[in-house]
């Protein structure tokens, strides 16, 4: 999550402190109020389900055998197959028939999983309702739960090892964001509070502990977090119009539909919006953080640059990043959306009418409103982040960013910047009506120095 540098920034002067502090400090306390006020106390708990018994086990052979006739269907007729059948010994690992082999029937259907000997796998029990006491056995799915361990193991030692502790402030800063979403974010939703407002509340609420958490507490943290508060207002903003002129109900998915079948009290539309502010969330405090690093780095290298150079220095690095970006939401959404754009590709209608239907302008709705809200993200936090940096720099009405032309030069040859003495003209013309001396002639070898000795003259 956004750029980060190793070398720490310059002192920030006392005044800025104390501004950014008077600025920062109620921001987050309004935050932890609201969220305190929004905070889900009396959650709806989830309906107890009539699960089927789960059960784990390891597949130990697979037999193929042709599948029966279909007597509904006429003969003659194509098919397309409903197979494989067959059937799957499976040794059960756990539950009353541990340590016993099973026959199960091949699982065959839309989705269903291929299985092949080795496999781990997940039984599901299915008792027969004229004889409760006739069980049978049928795999559900793959059990996944040591391919995830070992690829989380695999996320976080790569965190560590390239940032160390650093990495460890990401990883720290990724569990308190999904606590935050799972404690407070979704159970507040599914209360029945506004979407939008828990949305925003809980994305400030993320980004102040990850950024502070991720960067440490120091001015350039504070630039981003303001940079990002801001942009995810305008975002917010920018969403709630673009919904209204769209006239978007948040019916535009089969999920959407399904969640108002098992909770007709949440706020779709609203709930559209919260998705737009928290997936916003994400890339915005990158690009806030990449362009206070910048600032504070490209002062660092050039301390010569007045405000307005590194203001347009620093904006050419956010027009680059913000250019990558932008493809990066768009392929993001388009991945996590294929099935629907191969849909669309099947659809017989006219292009105007699919590109305005409910569920594709929905999409086309939050690109354009991420998209956005990142454009301001950038003039707004370089902005900040060059105040705050060339604070330091103004001393009794003289910009100390422009340097006599002697001092840039001196700069320049890696020398240090000394000022240069004034000279009395007297003295300057009489320099210049003074006889040139003679050059010395070059030493020759016998009266070169010792090779040991240093060849470096005093100034």
């Amino acid at each position: 999550m956004g750029a980060d540098h190793s070398r720490a920034a310059p002192p920030t002067p006392p005044g800025v402190r104390r501004i950014l502090i008077v600025t920062v400090v109620p921001l987050f306390l309004v935050t932890v109020i609201a969220a305190l006020v929004l905070w889900p106390r009396d959650a709806p708990r989830p309906e107890a389900a009539d699960d089927l018994p789960r059960y784990q086990g390891t597949v130990t052979r697979v037999v193929t055998e042709p599948c029966p006739p279909n007597p509904t269907v006429p003969e003659g007729t194509p098919t397309t197959g409903g197979g494989p059948c067959g059937t799957v010994t499976v040794q059960v690992q756990d539950g009353p028939d541990a340590g016993q082999q099973v026959d199960t029937p091949i699982p065959a259907g839309p989705g269903a999983p291929s299985v092949d000997v080795g496999d781990e796998v997940i039984l599901v029990s299915l008792i027969d309702p004229e004889d409760p006491s006739i069980s049978n056995y049928n795999i559900a799915e793959h059990q996944r739960g040591m391919p995830l361990i070992w690829l989380g193991v695999l996320f976080a030692a790569a965190i560590v090892a390239f940032g160390r502790l650093r990495g460890l402030a990401a990883l720290a800063g990724l569990g308190a964001s999904f606590a935050i979403l799972l404690t407070f974010v979704l159970p507040g939703i599914s209360a029945g509070q506004p979407p939008l407002v828990v949305a925003i509340v809980g994305a400030a609420l993320i980004m102040f502990v990850v950024l502070y958490l991720t960067h440490g507490v120091s001015a350039q943290t504070s630039v981003a977090v303001l940079g990002t508060l801001g942009a995810l207002v305008l975002t917010g903003l920018l969403g709630l119009a673009a919904t209204n002129a769209t006239h978007l109900t948040g019916f535009g998915s089969e999920d959407a539909t399904t969640l108002s079948m098992f909770r007709g009290d949440v706020d779709l539309h609203g709930l559209l919006l919260a998705g737009i502010i928290i997936g916003s969330l994400g890339v915005l405090d990158d690009v806030t953080v990449t362009q206070a690093a910048a600032v504070t780095e490209l002062a660092h290298a050039n301390p010569n640059l007045s405000r307005r150079q590194l203001y347009r220095s620093a904006t050419r690095v956010g027009r680059a990043h913000i250019a990558s970006v932008v493809n990066t939401i768009v392929l993001a959404y388009a991945g996590a959306s294929l099935p629907l754009l191969l849909l669309l590709t099947a659809d017989s209608r006219a292009l105007g009418q699919i590109l305005t239907s409910e569920f594709l302008a929905q999409e086309i709705v939050r690109s354009v409103v991420a998209t956005l809200g990142l454009i301001a993200a950038v003039p707004l936090t370089t902005a900040l982040a060059t105040v705050v940096t060339t604070a330091g720099r103004q001393r009794g009405g003289t910009d100390l960013a422009a340097p006599a032309p002697d001092e840039v030069a001196a700069v320049g040859e890696g020398r240090p910047r000394v000022p240069r003495p004034a000279t009395d003209r007297a003295e300057a013309l009489q320099a210049l009506s003074d006889p040139r001396t003679r050059h010395t002639p070059p030493a020759t070898r016998s009266e070169w120095p010792e090779p040991d000795r240093s060849t470096e003259t005093p100034w």
